[in-house]
């Protein structure tokens, strides 16, 4: 695997590849792997001929008093796991390659940015993916680039650039991998103590609970919200939100008569976590 710096070499290395007819997958990523990442790579080495892994930790998406300072980094480690799993390029570049002096551009996507993580952390936060995001599909060109539906909300927003956009490039999303306890993976995960560990499972446990509800046929919004509000109390957390939204446009729903994403974002010990599940009226969870 290569480790590459700049826009100029990882250019050249993919107009190789297009020069022998190969496919180019990308995996965007900000570093601190774990299974959900390796995942992505996994799927990506299956499909495609090229695995061009971005590791850029991505300072326009960080508000003021975020952890942009703290996130874990360790680029030996992230470059190991990378090849393991069968990247061919990773591209590791510095935050002035990726915004010189003058950089003066940002997108914006309006409407699905302006509710759950974009209401509690500010829609600067999507501007920031959106807007990094738009610049490595320009930069790689890839056929794929694959995303974990843990952020749900931000395949959301790649895929409206995408569309809006008109970008030649197939998102992927992959499904959430989870601990043994079903805490979903997270790079943020590492700010547990044992303590906020343990009360961070309950996360998932709220959402499978409201799912429970759901499967036994209740399709009110409030009566499934009610059920993860329960479990989350028990456990002493008070989410930033826990919503049910359309899956598709995010629009709050009030009756789950489609496919709804149910999300909750909270701070548990030192850590702020999101999780989600889908919820489907005619497929089921």
């Amino acid at each position: 695997m290569r480790i590459v710096r700049t826009i100029t070499e990882v250019r050249a290395a993919v107009r190789e590849a297009r020069r022998a007819d190969k496919s180019v997958g990308l995996v965007p990523t900000m570093g601190a792997f774990h299974e959900g990442h390796l995942s992505l790579m996994r799927r990506a080495r299956e499909q495609n001929d090229l695995v061009v892994v971005s590791l850029f930790v991505n300072p326009t998406q960080f508000g003021a008093n975020e952890d942009l300072g703290a996130y874990p980094r360790d680029e030996a480690r992230d470059a190991a796991l990378a090849e393991t799993e069968g990247g061919d390029i990773l591209f590791a570049p510095a935050a002035s390659e990726i915004y010189p002096d003058g950089f003066a551009t940002t997108i914006h996507v309006s409407g699905l940015t302006e509710v759950l993580d974009g209401a509690s952390r500010g829609t600067h936060h999507f501007d920031g993916v959106a807007t990094v995001v738009t610049k490595l599909f320009g930069i790689v060109g890839p056929d794929v680039a694959y995303f974990g539906q843990k952020d749900a909300q931000q395949v959301l927003v790649v895929r409206r650039v995408v569309r809006d956009l008109d970008l030649d490039v197939r998102i992927e999303a992959c499904p959430i991998v989870r601990e043994a306890d079903g805490l979903a993976m997270s790079s943020r995960n590492v700010y547990l103590d044992a303590d906020s560990r343990a009360q961070a499972t309950a996360l998932n446990r709220a959402l499978d609970g409201a799912a429970s509800v759901f499967e036994a046929g209740e399709r009110d919004g409030d009566s499934i919200l009610s059920a993860a509000h329960r479990v989350l109390a028990e456990a002493g957390i008070t989410p930033d939100y826990l919503e049910l939204r359309d899956a598709e446009t995010l629009e709050s729903v009030t009756r789950v008569d489609g496919d709804a994403l149910l999300a909750v974002a909270a701070r548990v010990g030192a850590a702020r976590l999101i999780d989600n599940h889908t919820l489907s009226a005619t497929k089921g969870r």
